[in-house]
């Protein structure tokens, strides 16, 4: 079977020269504004120069200025000293073709453009510069302007040493207790050192969040799914320090490390709604046998007291009995024994006697029948 073409440049061209001009991964410089303000102001004081030499000509201002607007976007694209120097001789071999033997004022221009413009390089506030002299290490550069000599010096990298935050995670990872969960975590860190970072690590940031991947992987798999869900901060706490270790020889501090979000499967999560449900309910009726318990006891000791004391429990029978009759209509349905024992007949005469004193007739008295046009009257109209 044929193997398919690559798309990556880096096997297109096997020439190490064309790997580093069309592949980079980095740039020799920051060609910014002011660069491109220095590129064209050289290109324009230049054509004032030659224009002052020699006769005004259409084909000297289209050269200059357009040589100047074409080197001042590609520089801006490639950023590389491979691009300026290529570039650069092919600009110069345009003019001198086009404008010969008037051309040694723009090719001087060219020079100076070349040399001057983009020497000039500026570091943010954040930002500490690599710089590399003939590929070796000549120091860091504070932020600020400041100046590289051509071809030979390369700033290899603009480091940011602000904090930093970087999403990673873990999917489908096996807990202690076998459950497969998917983890999201973020990380807080930052560069300390812009030395080791560039020279001891070819991509660190890509270095930070693979180890942060594998810490929690690892994590993962010594705690049970309780731990996961129950404390992230411990959890994030460990990750940290095991990564503080690892990334401390690389000049880069690791601030935090916090657990976002949990996945379980989502026939674990039903099983796990069902269980809490079933542990509330079985909670719910121990809260309610309990009380129960209680109850009783309290009854207990309160007939230990009646026992030994027949006032308090005819008091506590008047009680009753007063409030269930206080209410209109109310019927009160008392044992046999409850009578016998606590006098409710003795009670419940003295309250016949109360009703029939009120109703005008003697307490023994019995109670008039119905008469036969109240048993009509009494009867159901159809």
């Amino acid at each position: 079977m044929s193997r398919p073409a690559s798309t990556k440049p880096t096997e297109r061209f096997g020439n190490p020269a064309a790997q580093r001009l069309f592949a980079r991964e980095r740039t020799d410089l920051r060609f910014g504004p002011l660069n491109v303000f220095l590129l064209i102001a050289i290109f324009a004081a230049g054509l004032l120069a030659h224009l002052s030499l020699h006769a005004f000509t259409v084909a000297a201002v289209a050269v200059c200025l357009g040589s100047a607007l074409v080197l001042a976007a590609v520089f801006r694209l490639t950023q590389a000293w491979e691009a300026v120097l290529i570039l650069g001789t092919a600009d110069c071999l345009v003019i001198y073709l086009t404008l010969r033997p008037e051309s040694e004022v723009l090719l001087g221009t060219v020079l100076l453009a070349l040399l001057v413009a983009p020497s000039v390089q500026i570091a943010d506030q954040w930002e500490r510069a690599v710089l590399l002299r003939f590929g070796r290490f000549r120091g860091l550069k504070p932020s600020g302007p400041f100046l590289i000599w051509p071809v030979v010096d390369e700033v290899a990298r603009f480091v940011d040493q602000r904090i930093r935050v970087s999403d990673f995670s873990a999917e489908t990872t096996l807990t202690a207790d076998t459950v497969p969960v998917s983890v999201d975590a973020i990380a807080f860190w930052m560069v300390w050192d812009a030395e080791k970072a560039v020279l001891e690590v070819e991509r660190y940031e890509e270095a930070v969040i693979l180890s942060a991947q594998t810490a929690l992987r690892n994590a993962i798999g010594k705690h049970d799914l309780a731990e996961l869900l129950s404390e992230r901060d411990r959890l994030g706490g460990e990750i940290q320090t095991v990564l503080d270790e690892k990334t401390s020889a690389w000049g880069i501090t690791m601030q935090a490390v916090e657990i976002r979000d949990v996945i379980i499967p989502a026939g674990l999560e039903d099983a796990m709604s069902r269980q809490a449900q079933a542990e509330r309910e079985r909670q719910s009726r121990i809260i309610l046998g309990t009380a129960e318990t209680e109850i009783a006891e309290k009854f207990a000791r309160a007939s230990e007291y009646y026992r030994d004391n027949p006032v308090a429990l005819h008091l506590r029978a008047m009680n009753m009995v007063y409030e269930g009759l206080r209410q209109k209509g109310s019927m009160i349905i008392v044992p046999s024994s409850a009578v016998e024992t606590m006098g409710l007949g003795a009670l419940g005469g003295l309250t016949a006697f109360g009703r029939g004193a009120l109703e005008g007739r003697p307490p023994d008295a019995p109670e008039p029948e119905p008469t036969a046009a109240a048993t009509e009257g009494s009867a159901p109209r159809r």
